[in-house]
């Protein structure tokens, strides 16, 4: 097998030398930089990544924490990264976790011991508390507000969004107003921002108006048997188009206004309204924010688009 002491014995030149131009160095003359891929080329030689990755102390791979591998939310916010690292010539290694604690420590020690440059969280169970003890290893960024903890983030302006949604509603005359959630507010901070925003703005606790545990699809479906049985019930605020889409096999816009999530191909095509929270966006800022000095937090507002008359 070919070594990188074969490549500098045959031209002539140091063993350091060769390995500038395997890594591109710019203080290489261009004579050199020629006579030494020439012998490369003409020995079919492929460098040994792993090493060169060892000698230059990264390796332009970053992880990306996701809880489902098939859900709206997360590939939104996962093909805004892959945009911005496409761009700036990293891969991405996208790590699932079904919000299990154990798979979410394992990829935390792996990060640790330097398996990737960087991680972005996009969503976890791991409490901040922990996940800022990795910092010392390699960079994090988390897409939600980290608060105190020495993290940077970038998080969505949710607690505006739907203070601003449920004050137009009410606005409107509307005073039966349904709502979907995902995992439990304990677990998932931005169900908490959200039901913080409809109690304080509808003014009603009352849990009959609340259908928990929605996430898919499928979810919507069931979302939309418990709701038909609701009385005078005007309107349903979903965590999703696809929950809210969902809704829709079991009620109609002509009966019943259905508020999704996302702008996502769904709510296109079925003509329904959502919020728009620019997950995509959110992506982009996240890698953006991975390798800066210092630790940095950016917001992201959202867009209420009104497709159905409220």
């Amino acid at each position: 097998m070919t070594t990188i002491r074969d490549i500098a014995k045959l031209s002539g030149y140091s063993v350091s030398t060769v390995s500038r131009v395997l890594n591109n160095h710019p203080y290489v003359t261009e004579e050199k930089r020629k006579k030494i891929l020439s012998i490369m080329e003409e020995l079919d030689y492929i460098p040994n990544i792993k090493a060169r990755n060892l000698s230059s102390g990264h390796s332009k791979h970053i992880a990306v924490m996701i809880p489902f591998s098939d859900h709206p939310y997360t590939d939104k916010i996962v093909s805004g990264i892959l945009k911005a690292a496409f761009k700036s010539g990293y891969k991405v290694t996208l790590l699932p976790t079904n919000y299990d604690l154990t798979i979410e420590k394992r990829y935390l020690d792996e990060l640790a011991a330097k398996a990737w440059d960087g991680m972005i969280i996009t969503s976890k169970k791991s409490s901040f508390d922990i996940i800022s003890k990795y910092l010392k290893y390699a960079p994090i960024v988390c897409c939600e507000d980290t608060g105190d903890y020495p993290i940077s983030c970038v998080s969505i302006d949710r607690g505006k969004s739907y203070h601003d949604l449920f004050t137009l509603l009410i606005k409107q005359g509307y005073k039966k107003i349904g709502l979907t959630v995902g995992r439990p507010e304990k677990d998932s901070a931005s169900t908490a921002i959200v039901l913080e925003a409809y109690r304080k703005i509808i003014g009603s606790a009352d849990s009959s108006l609340i259908f928990r545990d929605c996430r898919t699809y499928e979810d919507g479906i069931k979302a939309g048997e418990y709701f038909s049985k609701v009385e005078n019930l005007e309107v349903i605020v979903t965590n999703g188009d696809d929950v809210a889409a969902g809704i829709l096999q079991k009620l109609s816009l002509k009966e019943i206004i259905v508020i999704g999530e996302e702008n996502l191909l769904s709510s296109k095509l079925l003509q329904f309204p959502t919020v728009d929270h620019h997950l995509d966006l959110c992506g982009e800022k996240a890698f953006g924010l991975l390798f800066t000095d210092t630790v940095k937090r950016a917001t992201i507002s959202s867009t209420f688009i009104q497709r159905h008359r409220i």
